[in-house]
């Protein structure tokens, strides 16, 4: 698992102390450490104290491999801090995403409330279509039922 580290002392026997400071979740995604959270390493005692080193640490917390963080910290300079996305600029956007997801789900609430309402007026439509239908029927009966009584008078 790669981790962003500190070398902190070197120590004897040709190790140096290693201040574990983010770990990698993700492609883009990366964590704090613990700040007790330290190993050690023979290959990092070629750093001198203060380095920002990338380490390779395995489940056994065995490091794998210790290469320099100036390159990669540059690297993160130039693609996100020149271009100006800042932490409180991701924030912001992160809150405008949030704004724009519940006011998407607020028009989303609307919608079915109209379509339910759409839909009830239909049903209520197509209810006096059909007592219109069946009183119509009614009313040609009785003409004729009048129509026939109107024939036996004369």
């Amino acid at each position: 698992m790669l981790h962003l580290a500190q070398v902190q002392k070197k120590g004897f026997l040709g190790k140096a102390e290693l201040q574990l400071l983010a770990r990698q979740k993700s492609e883009t995604t990366w964590v704090l450490a613990a700040k007790e959270d330290v190993v050690l390493s023979a290959e990092a005692h070629a750093f001198g104290e203060g380095t920002l080193v990338l380490v390779e640490v395995s489940e056994d917390r065995q490091v794998a491999n210790v290469q320099d963080a100036t390159e990669w910290v540059l690297e993160l300079v130039q693609k996100y801090l020149i271009a100006g996305l800042t932490p409180a600029l991701l924030q912001q956007e992160a809150e405008r995403a949030e704004q724009w997801r519940q006011s998407l789900t607020l028009q989303s609430q609307e919608l079915g409330r109209r379509t339910l309402e759409v839909e009830a007026r239909r049903e209520q439509i197509q209810e006096l279509e059909e007592n219109l239908k069946r009183e119509k029927q009614e009313l040609e009966a009785l003409a004729q039922q009048l129509k026939v009584s109107l024939q036996n008078e004369s």
